[in-house]
């Protein structure tokens, strides 16, 4: 489990960094920042997006999303969507159509409210419910225990790893979107799983062409020829 600051993953334009030439390209990875009301996925998202914090945000009505770029090394480049949806129950029944082509997701609670760390739980099932990768497996997700510069926790680090053991979770960060802390970590944590997902569908397809084409060369040699 990964926790805090124990992350130690590469920075993005290091990675797979190679002077040999390469051809660019382009990948769009859709995140999605989910969980309760007021828990701060909108402060989250701003603070990676923008660089910036504010306390007056305007409720979210169904989602909304911001993008960033990140050269992830010499060749490619990922254009992230980070999309915040709303935490009413109200718009709980389009929650379908948002996660739609989603290849990850931050789960979102509140240290100080132990009533949104126990909703983790819906929200995970939620997703898990609606959303797959193409291969059928659960997409990523991390787990954000937001607003860690507010003294005194309600929700203990102990519970949130039993958790996150229990439910097959690969990572937590504590997070403060309003001090700036792990925001970038947790999402880079985030774009490392997608991208080991994207590499391994990769393998998958070139497996299949292969497979496919012996296939052809094997049938091939057992066809008769006759003039």
């Amino acid at each position: 489990m990964l926790l805090n600051n124990n992350f130690s993953g590469p920075s993005p334009g290091r990675k797979g960094s190679s002077t040999e030439r390469c051809v660019p390209k382009e990948i769009l990875f859709k995140f999605l920042v989910i969980g309760d009301y007021g828990v701060g996925k909108t402060a989250v998202v701003r603070r990676y997006t923008d660089g910036r914090f504010s306390s007056n945000y305007k409720i979210t009505i169904g989602a909304d999303f911001s993008m960033r770029t990140l050269q992830w090394d010499d060749c490619t480049k990922i254009n992230l969507q980070l999309w915040d949806i709303a935490g009413h129950e109200r718009f709980g029944c389009m929650t379908r159509v948002y996660y739609k082509y989603a290849v990850g997701a931050a789960i979102v609670f509140d240290l100080s409210r132990t009533a949104t760390f126990q909703s983790v739980r819906k929200w995970l099932k939620d997703l898990r419910e609606k959303l797959t990768l193409a291969d059928g497996e659960p997409v990523p997700v991390v787990l954000l225990a937001n607003k860690c510069d507010i003294p005194g926790y309600s929700v203990q680090t102990e519970a949130v790893n039993r958790f996150c053991k229990e439910q097959g979770i690969q990572g937590w960060f504590l997070t403060s979107a309003k001090n700036n802390v792990n925001i970038d970590k947790a999402v880079q944590f985030l774009v490392e799983r997608a991208m080991e997902c994207r590499h391994r569908e990769i393998r998958r397809e070139s497996d299949a062409i292969l497979l496919n084409a012996e296939g052809c060369e094997d049938n091939a040699e057992k066809v008769d020829i006759c003039c």
